[in-house]
């Protein structure tokens, strides 16, 4: 799932996957953070999921795909669009 706060000058994107769907540590990579792995990881939230929030321009849009135990790939069903691969997320 994908949370969004539009902001003035921003879109405040909330990543948010099920507690152990995949287990182990994942982090979402994408063109925000130039495809490094381990900059954007998941951490546990009160309801069980885990999740990251990151700043994104509100204007353009943005790649991204999951990143499970550092080898896993994967996107899933919560883009706006696809990109190849990678899920899509306009501004």
């Amino acid at each position: 799932m994908v949370e969004r706060t539009r902001r003035k000058d921003r879109t405040e994107v909330t990543f948010v996957l099920p507690a152990d769907a995949p287990p182990g540590s994942v982090g979402v990579v994408g063109d925000f953070n130039d495809w490094r792995p381990g900059v954007h990881t998941l951490t546990p939230r009160k309801d069980g999921n885990r999740a990251v929030t990151l700043a994104l321009p509100s204007a353009g849009a943005h790649s991204f795909r999951y990143l499970a135990a550092g080898v896993y790939w994967f996107s899933v069903g919560t883009a706006e669009a696809q990109d190849g691969a990678n899920g899509r997320l306009h501004g």
